[in-house]
């Protein structure tokens, strides 16, 4: 399967969310946010953006990826409110699909990030060739594992010494995996 066959819909709604692909205008609405908070930036793999033309140049790489078929970053909207308030990264490679994701400190401990996560699993899935989706988190990071549980992805193990978080430190750090496949 080549990626440009896996190139997700330029509009995806859920019941409370429409994710969009990420657009260099947004760079205001992301910096003001999430992409400054330290807290958010926390267990990401990026460092909190100290200006706007970081995140800038954030949505600059977004777009280009998308135009590569390398990575298709849509940001999620609440369907009732404007404005970005979390992005997720669909990652094909192969025969699978992998996910990164991010959400506004403001929109925590509403499921939303689940309901973006399984509505784009779920698409990814449907797709002919895709057999496997998945994501990790830091193994500290019990929120983002939730999210992946109540998308329902299983849990399949630790990696250990996996990626690094450098907000906690500089050595890579142990991840939990998860994942969801054809049938699940």
């Amino acid at each position: 399967m080549s990626a440009a066959s896996l190139t997700p819909p330029h509009r995806l709604a859920t019941a409370r969310l429409v994710l969009r692909p990420a657009q260099p205008a947004d760079a205001a609405a992301l910096f003001s946010a999430y992409t400054a908070d330290p807290q958010v930036a926390r267990f990401m793999i990026w460092r909190p953006h100290r200006a706007v033309e970081e995140t800038q140049a954030y949505l600059r790489a977004c777009a280009e990826q998308w135009a590569a078929g390398t990575c298709f970053t849509d940001l999620l909207e609440e369907a009732d409110r404007a404005g970005p308030i979390g992005a997720i990264a669909l990652r094909p490679a192969g025969t699978s699909a992998d996910f990164g994701y991010v959400l506004a400190r403001a929109a925590w401990g509403r499921g939303l990030m689940p309901e973006a996560l399984q509505a784009l699993s779920g698409w990814a899935l449907a797709q002919e060739g895709i057999w496997r989706t998945f994501a990790t988190c830091d193994v500290a990071n019990q929120a983002s594992a939730r999210v992946m549980e109540k998308a329902r992805m299983r849990f399949e193990g630790v990696l250990r010494r996996h990626t690094v978080h450098p907000n906690i430190q500089p050595e890579p750090r142990d991840c939990r995996l998860y994942a969801r496949v054809k049938g699940d």
